[in-house]
């Protein structure tokens, strides 16, 4: 599953290729965790392999803010679309991402001291580097609602 025609806004408010998009987002069988977005989809058969003998497998499972604050970004827009089949799907998928990477960057925060690179979609502990100011200095727009 490729996220970038949503995230990139790319796709009309009532395609179906929209509405299949949203529903696999939201299925924890795919990207939907209770702390936030995977990078991958837990049906793939690269989710959580190695990229080769020496390297972890970075961007196949763990959860991004970056990625996640696109998405939201890209769910507040659609959400917005008057008229649209899919707006209040994307609004409740919206309110519903945005209170779990919020709820788990301060629980991590609260119990390491840090904000970190990436966290696992297994149990939203903070993984990578630490303390990260890079992607995960994005909650703090996702904390005010501002994507621009």
């Amino acid at each position: 599953m490729n996220l970038f025609p949503f995230l990139l806004k790319l796709l009309p408010a009532d395609s179906p290729k929209l509405t299949a998009t949203l529903k696999k987002m939201r299925d924890e069988n795919h990207l939907w965790t209770p702390y936030g977005l995977r990078s991958l989809s837990k049906s793939s058969p690269y989710y959580m392999q190695r990229n080769t003998e020496h390297d972890a497998p970075y961007w196949r499972g763990p959860i991004w803010i970056n990625i996640n604050y696109l998405a939201l970004e890209a769910l507040q827009h659609y959400s917005k679309q008057d008229g649209s089949v899919n707006a209040h799907l994307a609004k409740e998928i919206y309110d519903s991402l945005r209170h779990n990477l919020l709820a788990n960057v301060a629980k991590q925060y609260k119990k390491t001291g840090f904000i970190w690179e990436n966290y696992r979609d297994s149990d939203g502990s903070g993984s990578g580097t630490r303390p990260f100011t890079g992607w995960t200095a994005l909650i703090l727009g996702i904390m005010a609602d501002k994507y621009d």
